[in-house]
């Protein structure tokens, strides 16, 4: 039975709010050390709140939408074939609005706290690059970390997901990719490899996250790109 538009449609709405809840309320709400005492998360927390995030939804939706939740994946199957125009445009704004909406519910828990919250340069999870932030990474090296992450994250997804795979095992291993790419990438730009991701939190932090959201956008779809290009390559030779 052929699923609706509509369906999935919500599937990855409700998936990409669940990552940016998730995965940016990991970073932005127990990341750092609290005035109770509370151990932060730290990197490692942070990686695994993004990863496990994916792992969850893969099981949860991947048999509505296939799992998406990230604009870069979507486009990257759409090159490939492996899904419709009509559906890749169903899929990208879907994930927007799910990304924008989980920023917002984070926006709205952290301004409830007594004390009062002022929201930083790079709030709410954003990601970012340069001067104040995190370890203070160059443009080049921000680009280059997202674009080639980007496509190490969507080769994992075209082997596990593909014949020569183990589909049953396929939201695991790309969770756990994830994590990797997390521990990697946070001290650079926060770690996006998702324009979704960084859309929602960039659009409410504003200032330098919004103007930086260019690169996010830019370099995993490059990166994407070049992923199904070599796969589809590869799905081509003979013995393969």
């Amino acid at each position: 039975m052929e699923i609706k538009s509509s369906t999935k449609f919500v599937a990855e709405l409700v998936g990409t709010f669940g990552l940016v809840l998730f995965g940016c309320g990991a970073a932005a709400v127990a990341g750092a050390d609290t005035l109770a005492g509370l151990s932060g998360l730290g990197l490692l927390g942070i990686a695994f709140a993004f990863g496990l995030s994916v792992v969850v939804f893969a099981y949860a939706i991947g048999g509505i939408s296939g799992c998406h939740i990230n604009p870069a994946i979507t486009i990257a199957m759409l090159v490939n074939g492996k899904i419709s125009v009509a559906d890749a445009i169903t899929y990208i704004i879907a994930q927007f609005i799910g990304a924008l909406l989980g920023a917002f519910v984070l926006q709205q828990i952290l301004s409830g706290q007594l004390a009062g919250f002022t929201p930083g340069e790079w709030a709410y999870g954003a990601n970012g690059w340069g001067e104040g932030y995190q370890n203070e990474y160059g443009t080049t090296a921000a680009f280059l970390t997202e674009a080639v992450l980007t496509f190490l994250f969507l080769f994992v997804i075209f082997g596990t997901t593909s014949k020569w795979g183990n589909g049953t095992m396929a939201g695991l291993a790309i969770g756990l990719t994830l994590v990797l790419i997390h521990l990697v990438a946070i001290p650079i730009t926060g770690t996006s490899v998702n324009p979704a991701r960084s859309f929602g939190p960039a659009i409410l932090a504003g200032g330098a996250a919004l103007s930086q959201l260019w690169l996010f956008i830019v370099a995993p779809i490059v990166g994407a790109v070049v992923a199904a290009v070599v796969w589809r390559l590869l799905e081509k030779k003979p013995g393969y």
